[in-house]
């Protein structure tokens, strides 16, 4: 069934939600929750990927900074989302208004059962009317299964619910084509179609002291929501009344435009693409990369020229192509070990190899096995 409405979602990092000094800005919180409220009387659902738990239990616990161990980041989570949702939910219950607490780790998504139940959820609140708030589960996270940014998980999210714009309200006003803070010449870009190694080089670190990711988790996370075909934002949180005026079409922050018309990507893809994190890394020769990208094509392992990391056959690598970009993600057929070993060799010579006996014939991704970023 087609759904009446159109969904955002909105993302809103710990600097933009959070002063310096770990004191939540419940003032935010309120015109978030009055602009959900502006954004259904037009036929918008809202989905809000929250940072900031971690930053808000800081001072609930009389810490003087962020602390540096995982055990006491964890209890900072744990305080400090109390304080978080106690905040949407009080604010979006003033602007009648239903908000929703959804905590994510990777292990809801990595495995690709879970993904889907995640997916059925979100997109079963929305159709209720309700705006879910979701976050890392910061309490139970270890780095191991971080995303590592929600950046990352805006984009996730954004897939899961089919949304039709993701907005990211950050610190900076968009995408600048160096850092301006440190670049006074770096000009502003309003709009991006596509994302290659020039965009990448020119997003700088984030300088804020609260968060966790900067402009480069950004562009990635955009990139990945060109691919599935959803428009992002990048603009201020200081911006009056974005997501509103986003809505009606009005030009706010750096807009990152997806091929025409939305792609049809399976499920299955998105979920290489942001489910699971990347093990390892294979770096390919410029006829592969080509022939990924324009061809469609598996990647052969004559194609291979370098293998990074430890991983194991099922997981998820990353497709890396000589200049360093990362162009596509897909499921390693063969063990790190095993595609080392066979890296620029042709089929006949792998056939020929009884060490490679378990790749011959077989592609070292096979294409219906892999995402190929926009």
């Amino acid at each position: 069934m087609t759904a009446a409405y159109k969904t955002m979602v909105v993302k809103i990092g710990s600097s933009t939600l959070v002063e310096e000094n770990g004191v939540l800005r419940r003032d935010f919180v309120a015109d978030i929750a009055r602009q959900a409220a502006a954004l259904a009387q037009e036929g918008w659902r809202l989905v809000v990927v929250s940072s900031g738990a971690i930053a808000c239990g800081v001072p609930q616990l009389g810490l003087g900074a962020r602390p540096t161990d995982m055990p006491s980041l964890q209890a900072c989570a744990s305080v400090g989302q109390s304080v978080l949702v106690t905040a949407y939910d009080e604010e979006f219950r003033a602007a009648g208004r239903t908000a929703s607490l959804v905590l994510l780790t990777r292990h809801d998504t990595a495995r690709r059962s879970s993904y889907l139940h995640a997916r059925d959820a979100l997109l079963r609140l929305v159709d209720l009317g309700v705006t879910p708030v979701v976050n890392e589960n910061d309490t139970v996270t270890v780095d191991e299964i971080r995303f590592g940014d929600n950046d990352t998980l805006a984009a996730l999210v954004s897939c899961l619910v089919s949304a039709d714009l993701c907005v990211v309200l950050s610190d900076i006003d968009g995408l600048y084509t160096d850092n301006p803070a440190l670049v006074p010449t770096a000009r502003f870009i309003p709009r991006v179609r596509h994302i290659d190694a020039g965009i990448i080089a020119s997003a700088g670190d984030s300088s804020s002291a609260v968060g966790t990711g900067g402009m480069i988790t950004k562009i990635r996370a955009s990139r990945i929501l060109m691919t599935a075909g959803i428009a992002s934002v990048i603009c201020s949180g200081k911006e009056p009344d974005a997501l509103v005026r986003l809505a009606r079409g009005e030009s706010v922050g750096t807009y990152f435009e997806p091929p025409a018309g939305r792609l049809e990507i399976a499920p299955r893809k998105l979920w290489i693409a942001l489910g699971d994190s990347s093990h390892g890394t294979v770096e390919v020769d410029e006829g592969a990369a080509a022939a990924i990208t324009t061809r469609g094509s598996s990647l052969l392992p004559v194609g291979i020229r370098r293998v990074e990391g430890r991983f194991s056959a099922g997981d998820t690598l990353d497709v890396r192509d000589p200049s360093g970009l990362v162009i596509a993600r897909g499921i390693a057929e063969a063990d790190s070990e095993v595609l080392e070993l066979a890296a620029g060799r042709r089929q006949e010579v792998i056939a020929g190899n009884y060490l490679l006996a378990k790749l011959a014939g077989k592609p070292a991704i096979h294409r219906d096995d892999m995402i190929v970023f926009a």
